[in-house]
């Protein structure tokens, strides 16, 4: 499962490899600490959750994080611009439903990088089973709302994870072209 590749020719979707470690440590920031992990990484806890990763994508887990490739590296090709992941299972999902997040790096955002990897993942989740994907965004983070209705999603309301956090809900059918 680990040789899934998803391309649209300027976006690659890959499965996270033990030397993205590096490149995302290089690119963390204040914003992807806030909106997706809630603490800074370090080395041993990157190395570790992308050890995790490749597990999940070995054994079928229910995580499939991808990192998000594009042309730009010092020689010209493919270079880390962020992450994505999808969750076949997690609290807070109805059967069927799966859980869509997504992250870039700073030197990489408003170029439409995290709208087409959307985009390009919903195929593969559809193959993989999932009725409807949802797209959970806090409410303060404007950016990630306006990726969401462009790769095509509606808002479905306001909900709270298990720790009291409130977001807001985006829903669509992976099947559903356009």
């Amino acid at each position: 499962m680990s040789d899934v590749i998803l391309s649209d020719g300027t976006v690659t979707l890959s499965p996270l490899r033990a030397d993205d470690v590096g490149p995302h440590l290089a690119g963390e920031d204040d914003l992807l600490v806030r909106w997706l992990s809630g603490a800074p990484s370090t080395r041993e806890g990157a190395e570790e959750y992308f050890r995790h990763c490749r597990e999940q994508w070995a054994t079928a887990g229910p995580l499939r994080a991808f990192g998000i490739r594009t042309a730009g590296g010092p020689d010209g090709g493919p270079v880390l611009a962020g992450t994505i992941d999808v969750r076949f299972s997690a609290a807070g999902l109805d059967p069927g439903q799966v859980n869509v997040a997504y992250g870039l790096y700073p030197a990489w955002r408003g170029r439409g990088l995290a709208t087409r990897a959307v985009l390009l993942l919903l195929p593969y989740v559809a193959r993989e089973g999932g009725r409807e994907a949802v797209i959970k965004v806090d409410p303060g983070n404007p950016a990630s709302a306006a990726v969401a209705r462009r790769a095509g999603f509606t808002p479905a309301g306001r909900a709270h994870d298990p720790d009291g956090s409130l977001y807001d809900r985006y829903v669509r059918d992976p099947h559903a072209t356009g």
